[in-house]
């Protein structure tokens, strides 16, 4: 199944909007994660896509069809909630069946078409000797695998996952983690998976989108989020980050606290920062603004800590790179800086065309 959300807002009573003109594609058989913080719009657009809230405003189309006054159980669509939803009362076989059992008749199969249907999918879950079980029977990673077969019964074209993995411990989401993957590919699915936690993302999906209050900041895959994000948010969100003031003039982007440290930029004249990841820091021999507070070798890597702008900063160096002694000042390379203006911290948006990223000269700071 193909998804397309086109300009969707959501907002609730008495909130600011929870989803601001949204729009996004899904292709028939992609892994998509949903990203962000508490409060980003992630589940309201899941939501949204399920049915089970209705936008204000744009659409939501599967393969083509409008999707805008279908009800939740004429989509085709299987969920799987945070906290699972599994019924108590009901055995785990009973649980997984639920969506079959409650099929208008002509569309019911068989009692015994669905028993089968629903023992298969627990083997395939590799819980096939639990069916018998009741929930409160099972550790959590059962109950996640349980949770996931009911919602694969009903043969879903799409399938949303609300954090799944969030009331399980490291060890068993990592495990789960690299199960549902395979489980995606090898049953030809089409998912949307929310997630706040980065590695999983990271891991797990073929594209990310990053959101931040009710706004999509960049979708793209995994590594380019991390190596070319699109704006200011989706820089400080993934990884860390080092944030320096600067001003922009005639196309050159002055770091305050470092004077002499200039980067060529498209962003307009004026107030502006500077962000930069640890690892792309270079150090120059020689004096210069940043002294080194401390060095450590760890495995392949040395650690400098270095003090900069009025703060520690920590810069990760290949072992047979130069680096300073301890109480040493060194130059700064900062022209892998990207370059936004001051507006944009407060809205996140993205820098003007061409307006970060461009090459510069190797600078003495």
């Amino acid at each position: 199944m193909k998804v397309e959300v086109r300009d969707v807002s959501k907002r609730f009573i008495g909130e600011r909007a929870a989803l601001d003109c949204v729009s996004l594609t899904v292709a028939d058989g992609e892994f998509v994660a949903l990203l962000g913080p508490s409060g980003s719009g992630k589940t309201t657009l899941l939501r949204v896509l399920a049915g089970l809230d209705f936008a204000e405003a744009g659409s939501i189309l599967f393969d083509g069809r409008a999707m805008d006054a279908v009800p939740a159980r004429d989509r085709g669509v299987g969920f799987v909630f945070q906290n699972y939803a599994l019924f108590r009362h009901m055995t785990v076989a009973r649980n997984v069946a639920f969506g079959l059992e409650i099929r208008p008749r002509n569309r019911r199969p068989s009692p015994a078409e669905i028993r089968r249907r629903a023992h298969t999918l627990l083997d395939l879950m590799g819980i096939g000797g639990l069916g018998a079980r009741y929930p409160a029977q099972l550790s959590g990673g059962q109950r996640q695998r349980v949770a996931l077969a009911r919602a694969l019964a009903i043969e879903p074209g799409l399938l949303l996952l609300d954090e799944p993995f969030g009331a399980l411990d490291a060890q068993v989401r990592k495990n789960l983690r690299v199960w549902l993957r395979d489980l995606h590919v090898r049953m030809g699915l089409t998912s949307v998976f929310v997630t706040h936690d980065q590695a999983e993302a990271m891991e797990m999906a073929d594209r990310v989108a990053v959101l931040n209050a009710g706004r999509i900041h960049q979708v793209d895959a995994p590594e380019r989020l991390y190596t070319d994000p699109t704006t200011p948010f989706v820089h400080e969100f993934l990884g860390e980050s080092v944030r320096l003031a600067c001003t922009v003039r005639a196309g050159q982007a002055r770091i305050d606290s470092v004077p002499s440290a200039t980067i060529p930029t498209a962003c307009p004249p004026g107030p502006a920062f500077a962000l930069i990841r640890p690892h792309e820091i270079g150090l120059l021999p020689g004096p210069g603004a940043a002294r080194a507070v401390g060095v450590h070798t760890t495995g392949p890597l040395k650690r400098v800590v270095l003090m900069f702008a009025e703060r520690d900063v920590e810069v990760l160096c290949p072992l047979d790179a130069w680096t300073p002694g301890v109480g040493d000042t060194c130059g700064l390379d900062l022209s892998r800086a990207r370059i936004y203006p001051l507006a944009a911290a407060a809205r996140g948006a993205a820098p003007p065309r061409g307006g970060h990223g461009l090459p510069a000269a190797a600078m003495s700071a």
